[in-house]
Order: structure tokens, then C-alpha cells, then sequence
């Protein structure tokens, strides 16, 4: 089973130079309640902008970088696919496993037929972006659970929890 796990704005923003545009708590915490435990599936450039290698999670890297790949060759939390079918394999090999897909774009792209479960965060807000999430077709998916939370100390902006389930 394919999760994709991502936040946008209103503008269906992504990223902007690598990073997220925003700094929202609650869904970094968020983000890891739902991957914990889970092989993570991303492409290099969303694997380098994180600050590290997430713990709990096994990272899924699917990149043609052979100096990313020597420099991560020892450590057991990283496996890397230089094929998008390889990629596939593997996770039809695995399918009691729930994969979470992270992004980037490419990733959401070419995993767009396989994904079973949508776990959207919706920032009611406008950012500086240069990535941008590739549209879904959401009419095969139904909405199971929607979750609105208000500006607080800490997060600076309204945003929604939305979960989507695959129709069969």
C-alpha cells in the first residue's frame, strides 16, 4: 500500500528552494505520526533537505547520485533504487507494508497510479513557492477524514487534515 504524505498552500505549494516554505509545528508532528514506523519513499533532492535520516523510519531513495549513494553505502536506515521499476518491485513485493511517499514531485508523479491513501495537509495561506504538487484526480478518491485546526502560539496559520481513501 502507497500513502503519499505531503502539506500545501492554497496555491498548491510544495517547496521553495528545497525546504518548505512555512514553519507549521503541529504538522512536522503530524508528518511524523504518520510516517513512524513506515519506509519512507523520495526522491534525492527531498532526501538531502532533510536535516538528517529520520529515525524510525526506513528511507526509500530513488536517485541516479552514485556519490549520495557510496556516501550512505554503510548505513542500514537508507536503500536506494536507481529505477523507478525497481521501486515499484520492491513495493509489490511488500504488500502487507504501508509506504509512505514524500515527495517530491517526481515521486508523486510516478507512483500517481499506485497510491492507495491521501494525507493532505491544506495551509490556508499563500508562500513563496518553486515546487508545486502535481494534480490528482481526487474524483477516485473519497474524503474519510477532515480535521480543521485554527492559528495557535505556535502555528502561525489555519490548516486542515484531510484524509483520502482510494474507491475500489
Amino acid at each position: 500500500m502507497i500513502e503519499f504524505v505531503w502539506a500545501e498552500d492554497n496555491k498548491h505549494a510544495i517547496g521553495y528552494k528545497n525546504h518548505l516554505p512555512w514553519h507549521l509545528p503541529a504538522d512536522l508532528k503530524h508528518f511524523k505520526n504518520l510516517t513512524m514506523g513506515h519506509p519512507m519513499i523520495m526522491g534525492r533532492k527531498t532526501f538531502t533537505s532533510l536535516p538528517k535520516v529520520l529515525p524510525g523510519r526506513q528511507h526509500l531513495v530513488l536517485t541516479h547520485d552514485q556519490q549520495l549513494i557510496e556516501q550512505y553505502r554503510d548505513d542500514e536506515r537508507v536503500t536506494f533504487f536507481t529505477s523507478i521499476d525497481d521501486l515499484k518491485s520492491f513495493v509489490d513485493q511488500n504488500p502487507e507494508t504501508c509506504f509512505c511517499a514524500i515527495g517530491g514531485v517526481s515521486i508523486f508523479e510516478l507512483l500517481a497510479d499506485k497510491v492507495d491513501i491521501l494525507e493532505k495537509t491544506l495551509i490556508y495561506e499563500k508562500f513563496k513557492a518553486d515546487t508545486f504538487m502535481p494534480e490528482i484526480d481526487y474524483s477516485k478518491f473519497e474524503l474519510i477524514n477532515k480535521e480543521d485546526h485554527q492559528i495557535d502560539d505556535q502555528n502561525h496559520y489555519p490548516y486542515t487534515y484531510f484524509t483520502y481513501k482510494r474507491k475500489q
